[in-house]
C-alpha cells in the first residue's frame, strides 16, 4: 500500500514488537525473503508516517531521492571523517557546501570559510547538538576571560556564577544544554507577539550582574516550536555585543525559508551573532540528519574541544580543518554528500519553489480556519505552520485533538502558550497538496461538530 493510503498514526500498544519476533538472534542466517516479509508484518504496523501527506504534526522532516542516494553513497564509502587525513574529501566537501549554503542564506562573510575566513560551517546531527556545542564553546571562552579578570576565583567558583538566557518560547533543548553545561538558565518573558525583546534582556543582564553573576550566552530563536514566533535579533544583537554575551541563533525550522528573498529580512541581525544554526533536514529536501551550523570564529570552538592524542595527529595538522574539534563525538559520517546532491539536483530555485509551495498551503489552511466562526487562529501565520483552536475551553480542544488522532486519518500535535491550549497544523510532507489540506479540514470540521454537540448535550444534562 502507498504511504498516503496507510493510517498515518499506528494503532499499536507499547511492547507490541517484542511479541512478534524471537527473543534472541538466529544462529543460522535468515533468508532475505523472510526479512523482507517481516518489514511489512513487524515494522510497518508500528510506523508513524512522517512523509504521509496527512501528517501535520511537529515540524517537517525532509526527504528526496537525491538525498537518499547521497546517504547510500556515504554508507558505501564508509569513512569515519574525524580528521582531514581520515578522508580528505569528507572534510573538504563539507567546508565548501556549507559555504554554498551560507551564500544562499546571505550570511555575513565572517561566517564563510572561503580560503582565508576566520569562521566556517559544520554539519551537526541536530539543532540541540548545535546549541550545546555553541554553549560549551561560549562557556570555555567566558571562563578563560573571567579567570584573567578575577584571578582570585577558581574555575568552580566562576562556573557557579555563569548564567545563560533564552525566551520562554525557546525549545526545551536550550534548558537541557544548560543542564549538561552545568550553568543556570533564565527563560525571559516574551511580548504579545511571543517575541523576546532587547529591553527585557538588558534588564535581566543588569539584574544578574548586580547580584555578582556572569551573563555569557543568549539563544535567540527564529521560528519557535510552539507557534513559529521570531525573537527580535536587531534589538538583542547590539546588547549582546555591548555586554560580551555570545549570541547563538537557533532557526531550526524557519532557517530554510531564508533562501527566499522575501523571507530573508527575518534573518536581519544575524550579523551580531557568534553562531547560527538551522536544520536542512527539516525543510530543504535533505533527509535526517543534517543540521547546518556556522561560527563567526572557529578558534572559539576548536579551543573548547581540542584534545589531540598522538594516534589522531597527521602531517597537515593546523593547516586544514579537523571537524572532530567542532563537535561532541569523535567520528562523523560523510553527510555533506547528500547536501551536495540536493543542492545540485534541485538548484536554489527548486528549493525556493518547494518552500513557497508549503507556505502557500499553510495560508490555504489559515483561510479555511478563519472562514469558520467556531474556530480562531492563535498566532500569525508566517511559515508553514497554522496554530488554531475551537473558541472555548482548553478541554474541548483537548477532546478535538484526541478524536483527530484516534481516527488515524490525519495526525496533529498540540501546544500551549500562556495557558491557552491549541492545535498545530504543519505542512510536512513534500507531496502535500491543496486536496490534502481540504481533506484534513473536512475531518477537523466534522469532529469539531461532534465535540461541540457532546459539550452542548453535557451542559443541558447538567443544568447549573
Amino acid at each position: 500500500a502507498g504511504i498516503d493510503t496507510r493510517p498515518v498514526f499506528p494503532d499499536v500498544k507499547p511492547g507490541y514488537l517484542r511479541e512478534m519476533i524471537p527473543d534472541s538472534a538466529p544462529q543460522e542466517p535468515d533468508s532475505w525473503d523472510d526479512v523482507c516479509a517481516d518489514i511489512e508484518r513487524v515494522i510497518m504496523p508500528g510506523v508513524t508516517f512522517w512523509h504521509s501527506p496527512h501528517f501535520h504534526a511537529y515540524f517537517p522532516t525532509a526527504n528526496s531521492y537525491p538525498a537518499l542516494l547521497g546517504d547510500m553513497l556515504s554508507g558505501a564509502i564508509g569513512c569515519i571523517g574525524f580528521s582531514w587525513a581520515s578522508s580528505p574529501a569528507c572534510t573538504e566537501l563539507e567546508t565548501v557546501v556549507l559555504d554554498w549554503l551560507g551564500k544562499m542564506l546571505q550570511l555575513p562573510e565572517c561566517f564563510l570559510a572561503g580560503t582565508e575566513g576566520e569562521g566556517g560551517g559544520v554539519i551537526q546531527g541536530t539543532a540541540s547538538e548545535a546549541t550545546l556545542v555553541a554553549l560549551l564553546a561560549a562557556r570555555s571562552k567566558a571562563v578563560n576571560k573571567l579567570k584573567t579578570e578575577h584571578p582570585d576565583m577558581s574555575d568552580h567558583e566562576i562556573m557557579g556564577k555563569l548564567v545563560i538566557y533564552t525566551s520562554d518560547q525557546a525549545h526545551s533543548s536550550v534548558e537541557r544544554a544548560a543542564m549538561l553545561g552545568a550553568v543556570r538558565c533564565r527563560q525571559l518573558q516574551t511580548d504579545e507577539d511571543l517575541m523576546l525583546r532587547g529591553a527585557v534582556l538588558q534588564a535581566a543582564i543588569e539584574e544578574d550582574k548586580a547580584q555578582g553573576l556572569f551573563p555569557f550566552f543568549l539563544v535567540a530563536t527564529l521560528g519557535t516550536t510552539p507557534s513559529c514566533a521570531f525573537d527580535n535579533l536587531l534589538e538583542l544583537g547590539p546588547i549582546c555585543q555591548q555586554q560580551a554575551v555570545w549570541l547563538h541563533v537557533d532557526a531550526a525550522y524557519a532557517g530554510s525559508a531564508f533562501i527566499c528573498p522575501e523571507y530573508r529580512p527575518l534573518l536581519n541581525g544575524v550579523e551580531f551573532a557568534d553562531s547560527f544554526n538551522f536544520n536542512a533536514h527539516k525543510w530543504m529536501r535533505v533527509n535526517f540528519d543534517c543540521s547546518a551550523m556556522w561560527v563567526r570564529n572557529r578558534v572559539d570552538i576548536v579551543d573548547a574541544f581540542n584534545v589531540d592524542p598522538i594516534y589522531l595527529k597527521h602531517d597537515n595538522q593546523g593547516l586544514v580543518t579537523d571537524y572532530r574539534h567542532w563537535q561532541i563525538p569523535l567520528g562523523r559520517r560523510f553527510r555533506s554528500l547528500k547536501l551536495w546532491f540536493v543542492l545540485r539536483m534541485f538548484g536554489v530555485k527548486g528549493l525556493q519553489d518547494h518552500i513557497r509551495k508549503q507556505i502557500s498551503l499553510a495560508k490555504e489552511f489559515e483561510v479555511l480556519v478563519r472562514s469558520d466562526e467556531r474556530f480562531e487562529v492563535t498566532a500569525k501565520v508566517i511559515m508553514g505552520l497554522v496554530c488554531f483552536r475551537l473558541k472555548g475551553s482548553n478541554e474541548i480542544n483537548e477532546q478535538l485533538l484526541k478524536k483527530i488522532n484516534e481516527g488515524r486519518k490525519i495526525h496533529l500535535v498540540p501546544s500551549q502558550v500562556h495557558g491557552t491550549y491549541f492545535l498545530r497544523f504543519a505542512i510536512c510532507a513534500a507531496t502535500t497538496t491543496s486536496q490534502d489540506v481540504t481533506f484534513a479540514w473536512e475531518i477537523i470540521k466534522q469532529l469539531a461538530a461532534e465535540v461541540l454537540q457532546g459539550d452542548s448535550d453535557g451542559k443541558q444534562g447538567n443544568p447549573q
